[in-house]
């Protein structure tokens, strides 16, 4: 039985990254690329430290495989968040078939920080009366 479970940890994990992969390839943008990658990538790693940890039942080899996992899930979704807010403030090229940017207009490109809500609307309103009145 424990054979069978490494061979299924091990296959699922290792067509995740393949699929990671392939994603890096057929992906139209950077920020899809990128998603894509973390996404499938994080999740066929966790599964094949886990088919580790079912082949070697040691006490010792469990506790870092569990280690390394949560390090993993805990890092990296971060790391693509901080990577993808570059990517935004250095505009990198969108795909043609974006239609929707909800951060337009959020971030305050001189500071490089992100406005809240009311902040932005005010933003909005008053680049609105200086179209207006000029």
């Amino acid at each position: 039985m424990t054979d069978i479970t490494i061979m299924v940890l091990s296959t699922i994990g290792a067509l995740s990254i393949l699929f990671a992969a392939i994603g890096i390839l057929r992906m139209p943008d950077f920020y899809l690329r990128l998603s894509v990658t973390v996404k499938a990538a994080t999740l066929g790693s966790g599964l094949l430290l886990l088919s580790a940890a079912v082949f070697f039942p040691e006490a010792y080899v469990t506790t870092k495989v569990f280690a390394i996992i949560f390090f993993l899930v805990l890092t990296a979704p971060v790391a693509a968040h901080m990577i993808g807010r570059v990517a935004y403030l250095i505009n990198a090229r969108r795909w043609d078939g974006t239609v929707l940017d909800e951060l337009e207009g959020m971030y305050d490109k001189e500071n490089k920080v992100l406005l809240s809500d009311a902040e932005a609307a005010k933003t909005r309103e008053d680049k609105a009366a200086d179209d207006q009145a000029g």
